[in-house]
């Protein structure tokens, strides 16, 4: 009941309210009204209560040191003054205390909806073969060696190896490659990937509780668990301040035999510029960094980014758009290329494939040619009768089965592309190969000059990738990258960027839901934010809401430069409470006044605060 009081008071609108009558406290006795410094109260009882709660909170549950906050400092000035019947300077510590971690609450929440994503990804069901009969089950009754048929469309609720049937799988849930794989008899498939196109039996290796997927989703609560907040800069000066204030404060009373002065020193010593400091300084940059198209959700992360040295990128949605595109027309035969890809588009304008969807697309515009006796053969291709005249299209397998053999153009056209990384669909008539089309992912053109301006600021670049070797280096040497790991799933991952992080400061960036348990596990993650998934997104702490991957560096300035400005601002506002404890002890401030002093203070941490939210930044500066 008190909590819920508490939380109450400590809120947003209880706050302003009592702003407001503190503000009223204020001028009506200057305006001739002496009873409405009395309206004081409300704002003590306002922002007081959970100042009180938090620095008992903090005595009783708190160990060693940790029990002595600033809250604790703050709550002995606001007791201390109103004591001696200064309503206004008890309430203006309060309330600046109330501010300051209201502010720090909005710039450190954490969205919690991405996990809850991550887990509707589990399948609830799945259908058991026993004894011939089809049944469908809740996925925790399915046991190890069962047999579980899955039919095109459907997610794969188990892992397991396919017993009968051929497909292609989307793995990018777990291994975030680009294409679908093609599997058959004897290949593994994982829970959670989704069967394209035929109808398969899989002997279950895996039940749901040791998937893949479970796997992947108790990573990132893991990764959750350990992310623990940032102390506060107030609070971790608090072990030495509120011995030094109290010191100061008992001497000038013993001293001059004057309580008044003993009260200001406790009042203008109060560290509500401190508290201030951190939470504005990130406020503004949030700020700023919204207007830039990036999204930052966390103030620790923010401090983190600028003292990062590696960056690990993901390929696919990352480094790469994520969309497949024709890249290589290559006509084996007398045909020109625009007739090889007129014929090929006009074939694979029915597939559902992803590779036919994307020679279809590059054809758009082109007029196609009538297409009958359409075929699509799950894993391996198509055949179709184009013009009259019969066409096969798709894997050297595919194309072997039929009896067409790969000349020797041919297979030093495929090794190529292989090495460059592409998808190839190979077209042949019923004697002959009459070309190959290739597709590849489509390297974002900012990439090469984000990775050569982050060598600049001393930060290496890691490629981690679920894509093929092969394809990975080849990527990765186009835009500069010489570290590169492939083959990779969720928790090699994560592997990797622990091992990183022994050595320095680790940012991860990627798109997809088998990038999330890195994104929680590095010192800062980065979402792309316009395609990348929901959960991928709730798991970073920085999402890129324009997939610009050059904002990378920018990001990095914008952390130096708030450090720097916390850190001005502190030395600055420690200043200023140094002055006004000296005029404390002196006399020349009452508990009012010296108020106003350390009020003065708070807003010069504000001015900074607002001045970085305007801060232009540069190409070529990174401090």
């Amino acid at each position: 009941m008190f909590k819920k009081i508490n939380d109450f008071l400590a809120g947003w609108p209880m706050t302003i309210v009592g702003g407001l009558f503190l503000l009223a406290s204020f001028i009506l006795p200057r305006a001739g009204y002496p009873a409405g410094e009395k309206l004081a109260w409300v704002c003590v009882v306002i922002c007081g209560i959970p100042l009180l709660y938090l620095s008992i909170w903090r005595v009783i549950h708190n160990r060693g040191i940790a029990k002595i906050s600033s809250a604790l400092l703050i709550s002995i000035a606001m007791i201390a003054a109103i004591l001696i019947g200064d309503l206004f300077a008890a309430g203006e510590v309060a309330f600046i205390m109330q501010i300051g971690a209201l502010l720090e609450d909005m710039t450190t929440e954490r969205a919690k909806k991405g996990l809850k994503n991550l887990i509707a990804l589990a399948p609830e069901t799945g259908r058991v073969i026993q004894n011939g009969k089809e049944s469908t089950v809740p996925v925790e009754q399915i046991r190890v060696a069962d047999t579980v048929r899955v039919l095109p469309g459907e997610t794969i609720p188990v892992d397991g190896v396919i017993l009968t049937g051929e497909t292609s799988v989307d793995q990018s849930v777990m291994t975030g490659e680009s294409l679908p794989v093609d599997v058959g008899v004897g290949d593994g498939v994982f829970s959670g990937t989704i069967n394209r196109f035929g109808a398969i039996d899989i002997e279950v290796t895996k039940v749901s509780g040791d998937s893949a997927l479970q796997k992947l989703i108790r990573m990132v609560e893991d990764a959750e668990k350990h992310q623990a907040p940032t102390q506060r800069i107030a609070d971790r000066w608090a072990s030495w301040l509120v011995p030094i204030a109290l010191t100061i404060a008992i001497l000038a009373w013993l001293i001059t035999g004057d309580i008044v002065r003993g009260v200001t020193v406790l009042v203008v010593f109060c560290p509500c510029a401190l508290v201030l400091a951190t939470p504005t300084a990130i406020m503004a940059a949030i700020g700023q960094a919204t207007k830039h198209g990036v999204i930052i959700k966390s103030g620790e992360a923010l401090e983190r980014m600028g003292s990062v040295d590696t960056i690990a990128f993901d390929k696919t949605g990352t480094l790469t758009h994520g969309r497949l595109e024709v890249s290589d027309i290559l006509p084996m035969t007398d045909m020109e290329s625009d007739a090889l890809l007129i014929l090929a588009a006009s074939a694979e304008r029915l597939s559902e494939h992803p590779l036919g969807k994307a020679i279809a697309e590059r054809a758009k515009d082109m007029p196609l040619k009538p297409v009958s006796d359409f075929k699509m053969s799950a894993g391996k291709g198509i055949t179709a009768t184009v013009d009259g005249r019969g066409y096969r299209l798709g894997n050297e397998k595919y194309i072997a089965e039929a009896g067409v053999r790969l000349h020797e153009n041919a297979r030093t056209a495929l090794e190529r592309l292989r090495g460059e990384g592409k998808a190839s669909v190979i077209v042949a008539d019923e004697t002959k190969v009459i070309g190959i089309i290739a597709l590849s992912d489509v390297l974002r053109p900012e990439a090469a000059d984000m990775v050569s301006r982050l060598a600049k600021m001393n930060t290496r670049a890691v490629l981690l990738t679920g894509d093929h070797a092969t394809a990975a280096r080849f990527f990765a040497s186009q835009v500069g990258i010489d570290d590169v790991r492939a083959d990779l799933l969720p928790e090699e991952k994560v592997g990797i960027v622990n091992e990183l992080k022994r050595t320095g400061k680790v940012c991860m960036i990627g798109d997809g839901v088998n990038d999330a348990p890195a994104l929680k596990a590095a010192d800062v993650g980065v979402a792309m934010g316009a395609m990348g998934s929901d959960i991928a997104v709730d798991a970073a702490d920085v999402a890129l809401m324009t997939d610009d991957i050059s904002k990378l560096p920018y990001l990095k300035w914008l952390s130096n430069a708030t450090v720097k400005t916390i850190r001005t601002a502190i030395t600055l506002s420690m200043c200023i409470n140094f002055a006004a404890v000296t005029l404390s002890v002196l006399g020349v401030l009452n508990p009012t006044t010296g108020a106003l002093v350390h009020n003065a203070g708070s807003c010069f941490v504000v001015l900074l605060a607002a001045l970085l939210y305007d801060r232009k930044y540069r190409l070529f500066t990174f401090c």
